[in-house]
């Protein structure tokens, strides 16, 4: 037995009187019954700890705790105990026990107050909830809301995609040498980035530690909220009691030397431990609740007695009325048949295509005439080759004689990875891959809906070509993936999973957000008697749903055409397809092989690109079998990103360098640039090319501007303002992943644009340089272009400084002017300038003032007239060399690398030339819109849109919006800018950009609209489709 003096080494003795409370009380019992765990601490009168346990629940709540109050009952025969409850999933069984609730935080602070007095925070990890609890000044309590990411279901998802367990994950992270910048918002978005590195080559074990530090950095980021975590700190929960590097990857990251953490042996279920505490009497502190004695038999059986399940969550149509009807459908379906001939007939040269997906890999050998001979289908395991080479090897040695592959495409995320192994013709973007095996099979086809594992791809197809490309944001809810975790989750097989769904009675509708949103309406269905089939359906229901209008946010299903084809491994489950035709109201065509589209597609691909008579590709057995490949990572030093890169080395002479944000890092940054103007780089060298005054030359001193949000735009004035009354003007350095983390403490909102994160991290590189003073002012208004209704700066951009002012507390100690200031008028500003300097300053003038501001009005006159003439002589030299043209338009601060991670670059290699919406400006007018247009940066975004429209007549010119994850407003401007392009015709592509570096399904649109436009062209001159 162990004392509760035991449990904490740090704690101490229980009190004399909490001792004899306990001795009055008899046996005291703490229940915790979270979202993924049950825990209980039984604790005897004289504060021997008799038993704790901690067990997975697996969602069945009553039949665990049952059978945990059981192994107590026969543990301890007729003990009657004093019990109470506590947790996330507990507050429906606090009524069926008949036992007093305890709020969670209230028995973490009783735990702490006895056990580890000393803590200042605690940090608390739970199965899909974290807290931080601040306690040395008084209590105040940090906790996620609807969001489980950064907790013990995220680190779950993120171990199953490594193929191992919670503690797999951890023992891998305790070999890691590389940390990648991953996501933890959510299971889904890290899943973003994690299967691009792991098809790129990635450690395992540089995956593990990376995704412990993205929880690290979601707890301190999110929860933290400004309010930095010092002194001692406890490190409390199942996920940072059972997983130590995890604790040290916090350790690390928060600077804490070992005696500033608190040990806490007993972390697991230390809420439980409270919770008994609860009904104890403590000096200073009454106890919290009360409850007469009762035996542990009877609360077992109170947990197998359902309670009243109260409203019920609605029900949708079932799927078959019966196994007839489903039959008819099966019958229906099986029409759709790609052509096939059997290998053993095959001569000549046949073609391969390969398609290493987010969590499969497929293959599919084709003949000159375009059937399929063989194919082949299974999940990557977390290394995309290691299946596919030797099934390739054994295909080639079951080729007939004069049979051989002549040549061979790769598509999907690991295409390039396939093509530097195989010798491929090409690594394709999925979507054409898609397109061209989808007009192969349905020549007509006017929408291909593609949902693989991680992604969802939205074709709109004409006569055969991309008219318009949609992918799911950053987001993998609704994919096939999505349907796995919850098959997993409910104990089924896919295949039980779908058949239970086919002949659901009463499918429950679960609406369509994200999984870990989703979690709870699985729970409370559950709770409520729903069974499995109706869960399985309600869920194939949200995914379809997902697809239709979340992502291609369809208005009418008639927007889809009367041809849809749908393709990608999830459509293989019969009640997706089912579903997606109920919501159509019309036949949907699945193809048999619509899990191998994009490998068929990309075997057509290497088919066309072939001459008759090419010498074929040295493709043997012998080769594949021997093919060795090794890894490394390092820093590219081709240009400012430092992207960090992968670089994997094949035995058969070839080279992959990965992780680049541009392409000049596939040849370790040496490359030559192109030869073709690119704004914005040139606009930042210029933005920020200034030279400050010398220290000696700057009578007035010194203050420091932080290099974010519209200083990205009026840094030219304010540097010549304060350089002429005589100041050294310092810039905080470019922004960075280090520069964030300098800020992530004082952050006060995790859902906020990156850019505006920033800004938290460049005031502290000021404070760091020694800034005394530091200016950045609040803005209302921006200069007025004539371009809008009015002329607001967004709310971010006009009142982040009050933010800043109230959080990043050294501050405080330095002299921040963010006083309102308005530039649109000179002499209203003058006036005010006046008012604020001088009030600021000592020494200087209104005379002075004003003529400084004269000085700076000119200069950034002089600016944007550089600017925009420089937007118009790219688009000469553009027309004249007949160059395409894109205009990368958003925010001035997307100018920042760190902010649009390289996407010019990006762009530019692939042969544009990139050109921002101010340089347009001259050449502007304003938009007609059907919104409300007052805030200028987003009246140059419709205006920069109508422009692109009207000069596609001249030459080839197309627009792509960047836009802030988080970013309010574009939610308006997305949709009207969408409206203008499609309007004329044109494709509209938006990238969504925060602080995640991976640019996967960044190429994935650019590549596809690229190619689309070479299409068009190709196809019949400029017009757009």
């Amino acid at each position: 037995m162990q004392s509760l003096m035991e449990v904490s080494a740090v704690g101490g003795r229980l009190p004399r009187k909490a001792r004899r409370s306990m001795m009055e009380r008899s046996v005291f019992l703490g229940l915790d019954i979270g979202s993924t765990t049950a825990k209980l601490a039984l604790v005897a009168a004289d504060g021997k700890l008799l038993e704790a346990q901690y067990l997975r629940h697996g969602a069945a709540v009553r039949q665990t705790l049952s059978t945990m109050l059981d192994q107590l009952a026969l543990k301890y025969p007729g003990m009657a105990v004093s019990a109470a409850i506590t947790g996330s999933a507990s507050l429906g069984l606090s009524e069926t026990l008949g036992l007093p609730f305890v709020q969670e935080v209230v028995a973490a602070s009783r735990a702490i107050a006895v056990l580890a007095p000393q803590t200042d925070v605690a940090v608390e990890l739970g199965g899909e909830d974290a807290k931080i609890l601040y306690l040395s000044q008084g209590m105040d309590l940090r906790m996620n809301e609807a969001c489980a990411g950064g907790t013990g279901a995220f680190i779950d998802q993120m171990a199953a995609l490594l193929h191992t367990d919670a503690s797999g994950l951890n023992e891998l992270a305790a070999n890691y040498t590389t940390l990648y910048p991953i996501a933890s918002r959510c299971g889904v978005f890290a899943k973003t980035d994690v299967v691009p590195l792991l098809n790129e080559g990635a450690a395992r074990e540089d995956l593990a530690a990376s995704i412990f530090q993205a929880v690290v950095e979601q707890t301190i980021g999110g929860l933290a909220c400004g309010n930095p975590i010092r002194g001692k700190v406890a490190f409390l929960g199942g996920p940072l009691h059972f997983l130590p590097e995890l604790r040290k990857r916090f350790i690390a990251t928060l600077k804490l030397a070992p005696e500033e953490v608190v040990p806490f042996p007993n972390a697991q279920y230390m809420v439980a431990l409270g919770t008994a505490l609860s009904l104890v009497d403590l000096p200073g502190a009454a106890r919290m609740a009360d409850m007469e004695p009762v035996t542990l038999g009877t609360l077992a059986e109170r947990a197998r007695v359902r309670g009243d399940a109260g409203d019920r969550t609605a029900s949708l149509p079932p799927l078959f009325d019966n196994e007839a009807d489903y039959d008819l459908f099966r019958e229906r379906h099986n029409r759709d048949a790609a052509p096939r001939k059997p290998l053993e007939s095959a001569s000549g040269p046949l073609f391969l295509g390969v398609d290493l997906g987010s969590t499969t890999v497929k293959a599919v050998l084709a003949d000159a005439d375009g059937a399929v001979l063989t194919s082949w289908y299974e999940r990557n395991q977390g290394d995309p080759l290691a299946g596919l080479l030797p099934y390739l090897a054994d295909l080639i040695d079951s080729l007939p004689e004069g049979a051989w592959i002549q040549s061979s495409v790769a598509t999907g995320y690991g295409a390039q990875l396939a093509q530097a192994a195989l010798g491929s013709l090409s690594a394709d973007v999925e979507t054409v891959a898609h397109l061209k095996a989808a007009c192969r099979l349905v020549p007509d086809a006017t929408y291909v809906i593609d949902i693989g594992g991680q992604d969802m791809k939205c074709l709109k197809a004409r006569d055969g070509l991309i008219a318009g490309v949609t992918l799911n944001e950053a987001c993998s809810a609704g994919c096939g993936a999505f349907l796995e975790t919850f098959a997993r989750s409910l104990n089924l097989s896919m295949e039980a999973f779908v058949r239970a769904a086919l002949f659901a009675r009463h499918p429950v509708d679960l609406g369509s957000r994200c999984t870990v949103f989703m979690n709870s309406k699985v729970k409370q269905a559950q709770k409520e008697g729903a069974d499995i089939g109706d869960i399985a359906a309600g869920l194939c229901y949200a995914v379809a749903r997902n697809a239709l209008y979340k992502v291609l946010r369809l208005r009418t299903p008639a927007e889809l055409g009367d041809r849809v084809l749908v393709q990608g491994g999830s459509f293989l489950n019969d009640a997706l397809l089912r579903v997606m035709e109920r919501l159509l109201d019309h036949h949907v065509c699945r193809p048999d092989i619509a899990g191998l589209m994009g490998a068929y597609g990309a075997a057509l691909l290497a088919r066309s690109r072939t001459p008759d008579g090419a010498v074929p590709t040295p493709l043997t057995s012998a080769s594949l079998r021997s093919l060795d490949i090794s890894a490394k990572t390092l820093r590219c030093k081709g240009c400012g990103n430092h992207c960090l890169l992968t670089v994997n080395r094949f035995s058969n002479g070839r080279k992959l360098v990965s992780g680049n944000r541009c392409e000049r890092g596939a040849s370790g940054g040496e490359a030559a640039r192109p030869s073709m103007p690119n704004l914005y780089a040139w606009k930042e060298r210029r933005l920020f090319g200034y030279e400050p005054l010398p220290q000696d030359d700057a009578p007035r001193g010194r203050i420091g501007i932080p290099r974010v949000l519209n200083m990205y735009e009026h840094y030219p004035f304010w540097f010549t303002l304060f350089t002429e009354l005589g100041y050294r003007v310092e810039l905080s350095p470019p922004s960075g992943k280090e520069l964030f983390d300098l800020g992530l403490s004082s952050m006060p909102s995790q859902t906020v644009c990156y850019p505006a994160k920033l800004m938290h991290g460049h005031i502290d590189a000021l404070l760091r340089m020694g800034a005394d003073t530091i200016f950045y002012p609040c803005m209302s208004y921006n200069f007025d272009e004539q371009l809008g209704d009015n002329h607001f700066n967004c709310p971010v951009v006009a009142y982040y400084p009050e933010v800043a002012a109230a959080n990043i507390r050294p501050l405080r100690d330095v002299r921040f002017i963010y006083d309102y200031l308005d530039l649109s008028d000179p002499k209203r500003f003058a006036k005010k300038a006046v008012s604020v300097f001088r009030r600021s300053f000592d020494g200087l003038t209104a005379r002075e003032i004003r003529s400084a501001a004269d000085a700076a009005y000119a200069e950034y006159a002089a600016y944007t007239a550089q600017v925009r003439r420089k937007g118009e002589e790219a688009l000469e030299e553009a027309r004249r060399r007949g160059l395409p043209v894109i205009v990368l338009c958003g925010r001035p601060y997307h100018l920042d690398a760190e902010i649009n991670h390289g996407i010019d670059e990006l762009i530019r290699s692939m042969g544009a030339v990139v050109i921002s919406e101010d340089a347009l400006g001259g050449l502007l007018h304003r938009a007609e819109t059907g919104v409300l247009n007052q805030w200028t940066y987003h009246a140059r975004l419709y205006a920069a849109a109508e422009f692109v429209c009207a000069r596609s007549a001249e030459q080839p010119i197309d627009l792509v919006q960047l836009v802030s994850f988080g970013c309010g407003i574009d939610a308006i401007t997305t949709d009207e800018m969408r409206r203008i392009l499609e309007s004329h015709g044109k494709i509209y592509t938006q990238i969504k950009i925060d602080e995640i570096t991976n640019l996967g399904a960044v190429r994935i649109r650019l590549r596809s609209l690229f190619s689309a436009l070479d299409d068009t062209r190709k196809g019949g001159g400029q017009k757009q489709p």
